[in-house]
């Protein structure tokens, strides 16, 4: 018996090893995998979950919990949406993407709100959270009792924007839930997750969701992107009174986790008819969370390889068929094509949907100061226009355009209408500030406002300015988001 002992322990010694390597080779592919998720938004049924249960770093998909806590004190009636907030030396200081604002700027938790989730805006999270928590770590208290109190047993906040920070985790799973929770607690706040496009002062900046105007049916969320977390997405869409939800994370690409959410997404809504067929997953709250550190893609995503720096504002699109991490947990992309009313041909794959023109929408217009309407507003939105504009170029733009000033009273009534858009008006105080009053005589009298909007193309030499020629001064509020998502 003794002679088989060496025998029967060298198969076993080698199977062991074998399984050792086996397993080297797989940590790394495990640890650089996408996590993919998709729930129905009423019942919270898992219809998928690939690694829904890994740790991740949320990267700005925080800023949905930012959100879901700042309207929740709204409606609970602790603040309201037209309260003032500061922007500190510290919300001033954050990292990009952020809107820049100086130290000692004040603007409405509802502006707040709309520039941190469609420009993605770090110093208008901390702003909000020092307006609601006292300070960063106040507000990361609020914010992780909440995630406390919806069952989010895998997340821990630091911060409200989701810069890179020791603890600061979530994971497929818990985003789920904190999209359902957002949907179920807040749908009269719901505006805010699909907001098209923002126009502040003369920049219009696009969602970086890019599922919202392009996929049928978007309806929400939120993007995230730091070197670590890669490419993230919360994304929800309607279809025939289901809403599904989809969260992707470590995409390799801004397009390439559009493309996923959306295979996601319409593979949820196909399969409703086939789901007797496959066993259940049970509930999103039921999915059994892993004790694991999170991946760091940080190589993957921001080494030397990449062309240019990685950001969460990515056009890059992958290839139609996508290989990497993930690309068997969604399926080839030839098998998943989408219906689009109105475009050409009917039947698109996801990559051509991502890439095509999203549809027109009016950018909604953000500016600084307490809550205004009218002419007011107008005032408001020539008066950031003008912080926007470099000093001695303002003093170059009002000196041309002094010319024009006594054109005839049937070029100012064809400007008017321009004025009653916001968007029309920040260019044309662009051009008369050539005197720091510049701002407030627009907001004395809103049709001047509007009077050198008619007159742009004298700025560039042309004296023949016609009426029709403030049409062509607003043509970039249509398409926003091509140039910003």
């Amino acid at each position: 018996m003794h002679v088989f002992r060496p025998l029967l322990r060298k198969p076993l010694f080698n199977l062991f090893a074998a399984a050792l390597a086996v397993g080297a080779l797989l940590a790394p592919r495990i640890a650089n995998a996408e996590a993919l998720l998709l729930i129905e938004a009423d019942s919270g049924k898992v219809l998928q979950a690939d690694n829904a249960t890994i740790p991740w770093y949320p990267a700005s998909v925080t800023k949905i919990m930012t959100a879901y806590v700042t309207l929740k004190a709204v409606k609970d009636g602790k603040i309201t949406l037209d309260s003032m907030l500061t922007v500190s030396p510290t919300a001033a200081s954050q990292s990009p993407s952020k809107m820049g604002l100086r130290p000692g700027t004040q603007l409405t938790v509802d502006n707040a709100l709309k520039m941190m989730m469609v420009k993605s805006a770090n110093d208008m999270a901390v702003v909000l959270a020092e307006g609601l928590g006292g300070s960063i770590d106040g507000f990361s208290v609020m914010m992780n009792d909440t995630a406390k109190k919806l069952g989010m047993t895998q997340t821990n906040y630091v911060n409200p924007n989701g810069l890179p920070a020791d603890g600061h985790v979530t994971s497929a799973r818990d985003l789920g839930i904190l999209a359902r929770s957002f949907l179920r607690d807040l749908p009269e706040y719901e505006y805010y997750v699909h907001i098209p496009a923002i126009r502040f002062g003369k920049r219009v900046t696009g969602n970086f969701n890019k599922l919202i105007g392009r996929y049928p049916g978007a309806d929400g969320f939120k993007t995230g992107f730091i070197c670590a977390s890669g490419y993230n997405l919360v994304a929800s869409a309607t279809r025939n009174g289901r809403r599904l939800i989809a969260v992707v994370l470590g995409a390799n690409s801004g397009t390439a986790r559009a493309v996923k959410a959306a295979q996601l997404l319409e593979r949820g809504f196909s399969q409703d008819n086939l789901s007797w067929l496959r066993p259940s997953l049970g509930t999103v709250e039921n999915l059994v969370p892993v004790d694991a550190s999170p991946p760091n893609l940080r190589e993957e995503m921001c080494g030397g390889h990449r062309k240019r720096p990685a950001s969460d504002d990515d056009d890059a699109l992958i290839a139609t068929n996508s290989g990497g991490t993930g690309g068997s947990a969604t399926g080839g992309e030839a098998q998943v094509t989408f219906f689009t009313a109105g475009l050409q041909p009917p039947l698109m794959k996801a990559s051509e949907l991502m890439a095509s023109a999203p549809a027109a929408a009016e950018p909604v217009v953000v500016y600084t100061g307490p809550t205004r309407t009218g002419a007011a507003l107008v005032a408001a939105v020539a008066a950031d226009t003008d912080q926007q504009t470099p000093p001695k170029a303002r003093g170059k733009k009002s000196r041309v355009a002094k010319k024009p000033d006594a054109g005839s009273d049937a070029k100012t009534a064809a400007a008017k209408p321009a004025a009653a858009k916001p968007d029309a008006a920040p260019k044309a105080d662009a051009k008369t500030a050539a005197k720091p009053a510049g701002a407030k005589h627009a907001a004395a009298k809103p049709d001047a406002a509007a009077k050198p909007a008619a007159d742009k193309p004298a700025a560039s030499g042309d004296q023949a300015a016609k009426p029709a020629k403030p049409k062509a001064a607003t043509k970039p509020a249509s398409k926003p988001a091509p140039n910003n998502s």
